[in-house]
């Protein structure tokens, strides 16, 4: 009988560069479950407390750790130690007095450490807007979040009442969901890369080429000292205008 479904296991051989684990001194490692991060983008709960955070040196202890609730995602306790961790998620671990927010870097990503007003709200890109039902307008976010925003009259274009468009970023509040402040994808914008080889830098968008095709539009971006760089437009994800509203990793960050 043909085999069903998707596989439960993973080979630490296979598993995504990313992540901070050695391969050959084991055969398995835990597959993240499917969740707000796609397998590539994310990072098991299990493998981040134990191997990134080091809160535990085997995988039973990182288990007790995260089924006791010790550890919350995006302000909820998490208790599933295959939880999807991924780009911009906020990380707590209350006991510690510790939390952090993932970002990228050159080798894939980055706990940079936060406190304050940063703990209470994420960073999210907007993938898509959708009409639904009623004429009202729903923005699908990069971390699988839908955003309702209702519309009195459906004849009137959504972009005439809000001001919000593709790969735009909004700044969500983690307690109730609500959008706080709006980041536009246009020049002037402070962003980070998050794909591809350039991935972890940050700068200035100075400038936007767009062209037909696959990923053929283009943004430039100048760093701090003034060296600019071309990368793939759906790379680039705006953090601030035209200061970043988030504390960002230094350079060389693992």
């Amino acid at each position: 009988m043909a085999r069903m479904g998707q596989r439960r296991h993973m080979k630490r051989i296979a598993a995504p560069k990313q992540w901070a684990i050695p391969r050959k001194t084991a055969t398995w490692t835990v597959k993240p479950r499917p969740g707000p991060h796609p397998v590539e983008e994310c990072i098991p709960l299990l493998i981040l407390v134990r191997d990134v955070l080091k809160y535990a040196t085997v995988s039973r202890e990182a288990k007790k750790i995260i089924t006791h609730g010790q550890v919350k995602v995006d302000g909820r306790v998490r208790k599933d130690h295959k939880f999807p961790v991924g780009l911009m998620d906020v990380i707590e671990v209350p006991i510690m007095g510790e939390a952090y927010r993932v970002l990228p870097s050159k080798r894939g990503f980055t706990l940079v450490p936060i406190e304050g007003e940063e703990v209470s709200f994420k960073l999210c890109q907007i993938k898509n807007m959708l009409t639904v039902k009623g004429g009202n307008v729903q923005l699908a976010l990069h971390d699988g979040r839908n955003i309702l925003l209702p519309i009195d009259n459906p004849k009137v274009s959504p972009h005439e009442v809000y001001p919000y468009k593709t790969r735009d970023t909004v700044k969500i509040s983690l307690e109730d969901q609500e959008i706080l402040d709006h980041i536009p994808y246009s020049e002037g914008a402070y962003a980070i890369v998050v794909g591809g080889k350039l991935r972890g830098e940050k700068g200035e968008i100075v400038e936007i080429r767009k062209r037909l095709g696959r990923r053929a539009s283009t943004t430039v971006i100048q760093k701090g000292d003034g060296v600019r760089f071309e990368t793939v437009m759906d790379y680039v994800f705006p953090v601030g205008a035209p200061t970043p509203l988030i504390k960002l990793p230094s350079d060389g960050g693992t």
